[in-house]
């Protein structure tokens, strides 16, 4: 098994390749340009393009949900983005917040840091910005923000109670949270959970459904209410990848139900 910080270095080397790379994540990944494994990027994103803020730009096609879209942002609120990416969550948050509001996106990753950075002063927008950082260890101060959002990233962060916690610690006293991640109801085969591949994106680092409410929960927040639910299908030649065509017919067997969801959380 993997130590805690060779998963981080990995999250990070991945990513930070993403991030430098000319393509669209979305849009390079066909059987004619790129190989199948980096499907596993991308087979559980959502469509962005119908939000207003959207920013093409800013889309890598990283994410599992639309957590923005549910996350009850109010003009002038400041919004905090855990795993930034290249800015898509927080342009769509900024244009609910609106001008008197503030939007703080942070990333692990340097490269992604200044893709956003990049991608914001395109649009110029003077409040959003971008803060390089671990989001086990917001670079953000305590009681600060009213919306915390993040797409499809707490799965790469080994230590998930560490990030609730600091969740609850920079939300102000009745504020709330909006996430979207990838939960499981059956058992990965021990492959699935070695893949690199897989790891960094977001399957293998999934946990039980029940468990990661009740992390939320265990963290101190109330009102935790599913938003949204949808299933993801892992395709056959993604597990080909990693397991003998035996194992393969078992997997599918025991793999149960992989879920993307995006949960709510009351700081009370």
């Amino acid at each position: 098994m993997r130590s805690e910080q060779e998963l981080k270095e990995l999250v990070h080397n991945k990513y930070s390749a993403i991030a430098q790379s000319t393509n669209k994540a979305s849009g390079c990944c066909d059987t004619t340009c790129c190989g199948p494994s980096d499907e596993v990027y991308t087979l559980m994103a959502d469509e962005y393009s119908g939000l207003e803020g959207y920013n093409q730009d800013a889309d890598l096609g990283l994410g599992c949900g639309l957590p923005t879209q549910f996350a009850q942002i109010k003009p002038g609120d400041t919004v905090l983005d855990l795993g930034s990416g290249a800015g898509n969550d927080c342009f769509v948050a900024r244009h609910e917040t609106g001008e008197k509001g503030q939007v703080i996106g942070v990333d692990f990753s340097e490269a992604m840091i200044a893709r956003a950075r990049t991608n914001v002063a395109k649009l110029g927008f003077n409040n959003v910005e971008f803060r390089h950082g671990d989001i086990e260890n917001l670079p953000v101060a305590s009681n600060s923000v009213d919306v915390v959002v993040s797409n499809c990233v707490l799965n790469l962060v080994p230590n998930k109670a560490n990030v609730f916690a600091e969740i609850y610690r920079v939300l102000k006293p009745g504020a709330h949270f909006s996430i979207s991640d990838i939960v499981i109801e059956g058992d990965l085969p021990p492959a699935l959970q070695e893949a690199a591949e897989l790891y960094a994106g977001c399957v293998s680092g999934a946990i039980q459904k029940t468990d990661y409410l009740q992390l939320i929960r265990d963290a101190g927040f109330t009102e935790v209410t599913l938003q949204k639910e949808k299933p993801i299908i892992l395709p056959e030649e993604i597990l080909q990848q990693y397991l003998s065509p035996a194992d393969v017919e078992v997997a599918k067997q025991k793999l149960g139900d992989i879920s993307s969801i995006t949960v709510f959380g009351k700081k009370g």
